[in-house]
């Protein structure tokens, strides 16, 4: 995480510098901006956290093994998929419960699984898709991407079972 912390902080920094040097108080908007988004989201990542942090806690080792784990096989990658496309909420909330469930052993086919089936599943984003593009364009692309997490985590499976992260 160093690694990370310190490209994007550079970033930052960079990205902050540059409004300075325009001279028409783009820092201060931007980091005004940062600071209410910062507001908005925290509580948000709080609580993800601790979720992730009870999953690792409450839920034994042997029963994620056994139902999301390397070893579940194609059950697991489904059971990711669909919970995956079930979860609610924004990456704030999606990857701190990834990192937990890996962390207590989760398989990795079935943790890309969920995030794929989070991103392109997304039921909780179905009513406002029907709404604005219709229930004929929300279903054909329903269809369309409906194979793409199971064949994901499969993918990840096959090649990065044994990978260390």
């Amino acid at each position: 995480m160093l690694i990370p912390t310190l490209i994007l902080g550079a970033i930052a920094l960079i990205l902050v510098l540059i409004g300075v040097l325009m001279g028409n108080g783009a820092h201060v908007t931007g980091l005004k901006a940062a600071w209410i988004m910062t507001i908005q989201v925290l509580p948000l990542l709080i609580f993800a956290f601790i979720v992730a942090g009870m999953v690792q806690v409450l839920i034994p080792g042997e029963i994620i093994a056994k139902w999301v784990g390397a070893e579940s096989g194609f059950r697991g990658i489904l059971i990711g998929s669909i919970a995956g496309g079930l979860s609610p909420g924004g990456p704030y909330v999606s990857l701190p419960i990834v990192a937990g469930l890996l962390k207590s052993g989760a398989g990795v086919g079935t943790m890309v699984a969920f995030l794929t089936g989070w991103s392109i599943w997304a039921v909780g984003r179905i009513p406002m898709e029907v709404g604005i593009l219709g229930w004929k364009f929300t279903l054909i692309r329903i269809a369309s991407t409906f194979i793409f997490p199971p064949i994901a985590g499969y993918i990840a499976h096959l090649f990065f079972s044994n990978a260390k992260l």
